[in-house]
């Protein structure tokens, strides 16, 4: 069952984001992830939306993005991240 992370992410150093930017698509896609939107400004139709990053991706299944998630090359390039922003990721499943 395919499945979708959604991330919320607030950048506080581009340039140390960067870093982990450079690394990412190329450890994404050896999990088979599929980048399906990236928006610095999305609309907000209801609430609030306090993030200067909103990511969407999507995985053939949990276990691909469990595998991707917690593997040791993006974890070791995940520290860039951690240091240069706050973010709140979910995932959740596809209908099928």
């Amino acid at each position: 069952m395919t499945h979708y992370l959604i991330a919320k992410i607030e950048i506080d150093d581009r340039e140390e984001y960067a870093k982990y930017e450079a690394g990412f698509i190329d450890i994404f896609m050896k999990y088979k992830g599929k980048m399906l939107a990236v928006d610095e400004d999305p609309e907000v139709l209801e609430g609030e939306w306090p993030a200067t990053r909103t990511v969407l991706v999507e995985f053939p299944d949990s276990k691909a993005a469990h595998d991707w998630y917690d593997s040791e090359e993006y974890q070791t390039l995940a520290q860039h991240r951690f240091k240069a922003s706050d973010g709140n990721i979910i995932m959740i499943k596809g209908f099928e």
